[in-house]
């Protein structure tokens, strides 16, 4: 919206600063100090009213003798409207609203954070154990999947006038010149890509800080895929898909990025407020989408590599012991326990410990994500 509004001051004259919102950079760098100053303004406020309705975590037997879980229980949650609000509202604010690419991601994140919402708000307010039946969420999910995909395979056009020929188009780490072309199946993948990605994200949120600090690292890392995207001369120099347009969606990764640092600093080891689905199942679909948009499908194992182990390993976990079960009678266990990072706690890890060398891993595997245009 200041955006537009810029343009239409700079079209009455000469504004000193007003050039300034013609620079992607600029907006992005706005947008996540917004972020971050709505999450740390806002965030008391929501936690404090998340306290008084007592929507707070319930215990998981499971984890009774886990670390410190025990004390976890009751400790607000749904805090995912912090995030919510933290993202959304500077990425509409700073970035151009009738950019498709912008519009796409800013959808899914509403879509799946209203979905997430509905789950929290069924089994903490109302007490429904398992919140909202897994087949809705599924809906809900491949709903969102099916509008990105039909919109970017039946009408091209409204993405990027200039590259229609690319929309059902993904590209291959590491790899110069290979590109696959899915044609109608792209509708199919895309909607795979973010019902995945939203539940791996989804599963990665087990520990303070773990889920949040892993996104804004996957967050920063495609910001500047974006950026180097829609600007010409850098897709040149890296001999990736020129995208016109998809500079914009810097400025929603940094939304994230912001508020990433800002939902931290109070779900940050020992949390004070837990995002629930509310903003896991959100930033998860912003992740899948964010890599359907540029083009990037194939590096979601890499930028998003902690999210991907996590959901391998209760993928393996369940399969052997269901496996093992029907072969021997009794089922048997790879890890300890799943998610990953539960089986490290059982291993007397201590959490802080966990979600640290998560994040150093993740650091990792961004620094992997981006020598993968060169590396080729």
């Amino acid at each position: 919206m200041l955006y537009q509004f810029a343009l239409w001051l700079r079209s009455l004259g000469d504004v000193p600063g007003i050039n300034l919102f013609g620079y992607v950079t600029f907006r992005a760098a706005a947008a996540a100090i917004f972020a971050l100053l709505i999450s740390l303004i806002v965030g008391p406020r929501i936690i404090a009213a998340l306290r008084r309705r007592q929507i707070g975590e319930q215990a998981k037997s499971e984890l009774q003798q886990v670390g410190g879980h025990a004390s976890k229980a009751g400790t607000p949650t749904m805090g995912g409207l912090i995030v919510l609000a933290s993202v959304l509202i500077p990425t509409i604010l700073w970035a151009n609203v009738f950019n498709a690419y912008v519009l796409l991601a800013v959808f899914t994140m509403a879509v799946l954070g209203g979905v997430g919402f509905l789950d929290d708000y069924l089994k903490v307010v109302k007490k429904l154990p398992k919140g909202l039946i897994g087949r809705y969420k599924i809906v809900g999910q491949v709903f969102t999947g099916l509008v990105v995909g039909s919109v970017l395979y039946f009408f091209p056009h409204l993405v990027s006038e200039s590259h229609e020929a690319v929309s059902t188009l993904t590209t291959v780490p590491f790899q110069k010149h290979v590109e696959f072309d899915f044609g109608i199946l792209y509708i199919p993948l895309v909607i795979f890509i973010i019902t995945a990605t939203s539940n791996a994200v989804n599963l990665t949120d087990g520990l303070d800080g773990l889920c949040i600090g892993t996104v804004g690292v996957s967050a920063l890392t495609l910001a500047v895929i974006a950026y180097f995207s829609g600007n010409a001369f850098f897709a040149d120099y890296l001999n990736i898909i020129h995208l016109r347009g998809t500079d914009e969606l810097a400025i929603f990764c940094a939304a994230i990025v912001g508020a990433a640092m800002g939902f931290l600093w109070y779900n940050a080891y020992p949390a004070q407020v837990f995002m629930g689905d509310t903003g896991s199942l959100a930033l998860g679909g912003a992740i899948g989408v964010l890599c359907v948009l540029i083009k990037k499908e194939f590096l979601l194992p890499i930028v998003g590599g902690i999210f991907f182990a996590e959901t391998v390993s209760v993928i393996l976990q369940v399969t052997w012991f269901k496996f093992t079960k029907k072969r021997f009678g009794e089922g048997r266990r790879i890890l300890k326990m799943a998610p990953l990072h539960h089986h490290f706690e059982k291993s007397g890890w201590h959490e802080s410990k966990i979600v640290v060398r998560f994040y150093i891993v993740a650091i990792m595997l961004a620094i992997i994500t981006m020598a993968s245009f060169k590396v080729r």
